[in-house]
């Protein structure tokens, strides 16, 4: 029914182009796109209970009641398109239980010799909470034989796992798109806070890549998830460079399942069961103890992609080493990625900004002194994460329906895009940004991204409007009701703790 359903909403926006109807709060028109920028909170899901009823297509049962509200901002200046998409929460039958971090942007530009056009697209996959191994392949860094913990936030209902945290109180906060008056330099953001999160034991082995979902191994609080954007546009030297600052906040709760929750705050340990489910204190022990004396440390995955019209692309290090389905150390050097004759289209830049910083707020309770820490950055075997269909059903989705922007903006390269951004396994990269000093405190980072392009005048594109919208909302759409049910579902018996205390299988 799903399938038959959204296949069909495709199909008429491609078909028809028309005006986009979406909430009474925000509307977005085709014509939105030929601004020179836009910033809108829309609900995905009137979106598609207005063009189900315009076009006589089916919805799925129960999806009345849905609700997804995106915030998107766009610039659209010098030879440059930016659209932006961060899902701000989720509703089921008017109960807003599910807010998860999901951040996407897509460019679109001229390369320096005007000659072809560019399609870059990112997205940040997830936090990954990892312990080193004895056989650790990569020291600092994630791989495939630490014992790692994917981090999903998925909302704050915990009674299905008999689990008790104080009332939470989970907000989105949007950061305005502002631009400085020469309109070279635009910035935008959202913050979470609040946030909870599951904690599943994950294996990114190429060869089986997989994620325990019967039972979480923990059960965690961050104070914020934060997102900004920083664009400056520099024609004279026809680049334009996009800092993205990560915020992880601290983390203040962390449960994890021990005949019973063990229940960590900055005050202590205390014990949870069913006859006490606010617990009793059996340590002193708080949550940055537990973290520290467990090497509990954390990282961020994020998936990069681009295509050409005419052209394939290829990415390497400064040096020159293949990072494209290969694990490469890239702390002190950049990406760049390339069209097949060679010329450059974009570089990540991880050596400009190399260290991180750690605000302790067991020294420091107000969080304004920090220390400085070296971030550890390198490259991942696609196929640890893009075979991992059932830990990434947001992402997996909304790469489906990246090549979606291509049959509009450029039909003759939507072929190339359904067999390149559709698939994750052919991605130009995935790269793990990693924070090894961590304990559970407060990280801020941002990481550089410079295309290479011909500064021009605002072109316009007819008609982008409605395939972008889809690109930046349908994996919520179609992708967090899936996930929803598989992680709700209570197993029979829980998986039991091993060495190290958070379990490792």
């Amino acid at each position: 029914m799903k399938t038959k359903f959204f296949a069909a909403l495709l199909t008429c926006i491609m078909l028809t182009g028309a005006i986009l109807p979406i909430y009474a709060a925000d509307t977005l028109v085709k014509s939105d796109f030929q601004q020179e920028s836009f910033a809108k909170t829309l609900d995905y899901f009137d979106y598609v209970r207005n063009y189900s009823a315009q076009n006589n297509v089916q919805t799925p049962p129960g999806f009345q009641n849905y609700h997804a509200y995106l915030y998107m901002t766009y610039v659209n200046t010098k030879g440059l398109q930016v659209f932006y998409a961060g899902l701000e929460n989720l509703t089921f039958g008017n109960s807003a239980y599910f807010r998860t971090p999901m951040q996407s942007f897509i460019m679109h530009y001229k390369t320096n010799n005007r000659t072809r056009d560019v399609l870059l697209g990112s997205t940040f996959l997830m936090l990954l909470a990892f312990n080193e191994s004895s056989n650790s392949i990569y020291a600092n860094s994630p791989d495939m034989n630490d014992t790692l913990w994917a981090s999903f936030s998925i909302g704050f209902d915990l009674s299905a796992l008999g689990a008790t945290l104080p009332a939470l109180n989970s907000k989105t906060e949007t950061f305005p798109l502002e631009h400085s008056d020469d309109k070279l330099q635009w910035s935008w953001g959202m913050k979470y806070t609040n946030l909870t999160a599951y904690w599943f034991r994950t294996w990114i082995n190429p060869t089986d890549p997989h994620y325990n979902n019967t039972w979480p191994v923990a059960i965690t609080v961050y104070d914020e998830l934060t997102f900004t954007y920083n664009l400056t546009i520099d024609p004279s030297a026809n680049t334009a460079t996009l800092t993205e600052n990560h915020i992880i906040g601290r983390m203040r709760h962390l449960l994890y399942w021990d005949w019973g929750w063990m229940h960590y705050n900055s005050t202590g340990t205390y014990k949870q069961t069913i006859f006490n489910p606010l617990g009793t204190k059996t340590s002193n022990d708080t949550i940055y103890d537990f973290i520290y004396k467990n090497h509990i440390k954390m990282s961020i995955v994020n998936f990069q992609t681009s295509i050409l019209a005419d052209h394939e692309t290829y990415s390497e290090t400064s040096t020159g080493q293949n990072v494209t389905d290969t694990e490469v150390p890239v702390t002190d050097t950049s990406i760049n990625t390339y069209a097949s004759d060679g010329e450059k289209i974009s570089s990540a830049n991880f050596e400009t900004k190399k260290t991180y910083q750690l605000y302790n707020y067991t020294a420091y309770p107000e969080e304004n002194v920090s220390s400085t820490y070296d971030a550890v950055t390198r490259t991942a075997k696609l196929g640890g994460f893009a075979g991992n269909t059932g830990l990434f059903t947001l992402h997996i989705g909304l790469m489906k329906l990246l090549p979606l922007v291509v049959v509009h903006m450029y039909p003759a390269m939507f072929q190339r895009a359904l067999a390149t951004i559709a698939n994750m396994s052919r991605a130009n990269y995935f790269y793990i940004i990693s924070y090894p000093t961590y304990s559970g405190y407060r990280v801020v980072h941002d990481p550089t991204l410079t295309v290479y392009l011909t500064t021009s005048t605002t072109p316009t594109f007819p008609g982008l409007g409605s395939i972008l919208i889809i690109v930046g909302v349908a994996a919520a759409a179609v992708g967090v009701s899936i996930a929803i049910l598989k992680l709700r579902k209570k197993p029979n018996e829980p998986a039991q703790p091993t060495q190290p205390i958070l379990p490792s299988q």
